[in-house]
């Protein structure tokens, strides 16, 4: 395989209106600010990563300001002219700074997309490549459809009937307390047949392991992150008092996380999102542990663009990816999308992996022109570019 050699990185912070507000236990978001790494080789091959950060610190403690900060003083510094023979080694080259999980994330999935291109290989064959024989991409992901709260339970069920019309089979729902068993016991009645998971977002504690036993009625795929965002503990301590499985999120930062998770009983269905744990080379670590023990898998998505989306696309086509992934079609978020082609949801729930190199899809200047101006008009921090 080709190595690359790193030329520059450019940052590019937008903002694209989604199509729906989508409301969790964090609160309701109608627009998705994002930061974009554009990474050019010494060859001219362009590269893209994404940083999921959010402009408040709900979901994780990056913010978009603190992760253009990192990236700005010491991640981008550190990769600069570096040469690469593969992405896995892009861990070690960004070791000297701690945490920031999201922001060294958007680094090393750029560095993917473009040694991916200089290979001629999708970024599914990439991702392979680093695997046993018998880890080939499928070419397609099976994907569910995420639900945010609404203001009733009629129009919960209404909006679950339009996405299992548009042929989504897999449905989950945003709970919190006081909008959590009456509203899904509500759908299970309109719906009794639907594959159906509720999500929890860590908005509940120990002390509501009797009000949680209540999932145990509805026949559910999984719960999901019931408790606190970095506790594993206590998840070990609420999973053998549930049926219902539980499936962590939030808690796993890392490999070691997700084993020590699984092997004290914390968990037994997992959700890996490649941004919460530093990138696409943890991913795949976390990915073996899963199939080596048989844990059911599934990607997660934090509103990426396509430029996300189609990386965690490229992972998700991966057979030890058991589950349905969060990995909606382009149509479900926005309208339109930063890049192209747009993904659409093929009949049997499925999303087809883009055929060309890397990413497969390509960023539009006059969409990134766009966006970009709506961040700067309400937002403190530029686009910028390095070169070594």
């Amino acid at each position: 395989m080709k190595s690359i050699t790193i030329q520059s990185i450019q940052i590019h912070l937008i903002s694209l209106p989604l199509v729906e507000v989508l409301t969790t236990s964090f609160g309701g978001e109608a627009n998705k600010s994002a930061m974009l790494l554009e990474l050019q080789t010494s060859d001219g091959v362009i590269g893209w990563g994404e940083s999921s950060a959010m402009v408040e610190p709900g979901y994780s403690y990056e913010t978009l300001g603190s992760s253009y900060h990192i990236l700005r003083e010491f991640l981008i510094p550190a990769v600069l002219g570096k040469t690469v023979n593969s992405p896995t080694a892009m861990p070690d080259l960004m070791k000297s700074v701690r945490g920031y999980p999201l922001s060294k994330h958007a680094v090393e999935a750029a560095v993917w997309d473009a040694w991916a291109k200089t290979n001629d290989l999708r970024l599914a064959d990439a991702f392979a490549h680093h695997l046993p024989a018998g880890h080939e991409s499928r070419g397609f992901a099976h994907v569910g459809v995420s639900i945010g709260i609404k203001p009733s339970h009629q129009e919960t069920i209404g909006t679950i009937q339009k996405r299992i019309s548009q042929g989504y089979h897999r449905i989950k729902l945003k709970i919190r307390p006081g909008w959590d068993f009456e509203m899904a016991r509500a759908v299970r009645a309109a719906l009794p047949d639907i594959s159906l998971m509720l999500d929890a977002n860590s908005a509940y504690t120990l002390e509501d392991v009797e009000h949680l036993q209540q999932a145990d009625e509805l026949n559910l795929l999984m719960m999901e992150q019931p408790l606190g965002y970095e506790d594993i503990h206590q998840h070990s301590k609420l999973q053998p008092q549930l049926k219902t499985d539980v499936c962590l999120d939030e808690s796993i930062h890392s490999l070691g996380d997700a084993a020590l998770g699984y092997e004290i009983g914390a968990y037994r269905i997992l959700n890996l999102k490649p941004a919460r744990v530093t990138g696409y080379t943890e991913s795949l670590a976390i990915y073996r542990y899963c199939v080596e023990h048989e844990i059911p898998l599934w990607v997660g998505g934090l509103l990426e663009t396509g430029v996300g989306r189609a990386a965690n696309l490229a992972f998700a086509s991966l057979p030890g990816v058991t589950l349905p992934c969060d990995i909606s079609a382009t149509d479900r978020y926005y309208d339109p999308d930063i890049s192209e082609p747009a993904f659409h949801l093929a009949e049997n729930s499925t999303i087809a992996v883009p055929e060309g190199p890397g990413i497969g899809v390509a960023v539009q200047a006059d969409r990134l022109r766009d966006s970009a101006a709506a961040w700067h008009s309400s937002n403190p921090y530029t686009s910028i570019r390095w070169e070594a």
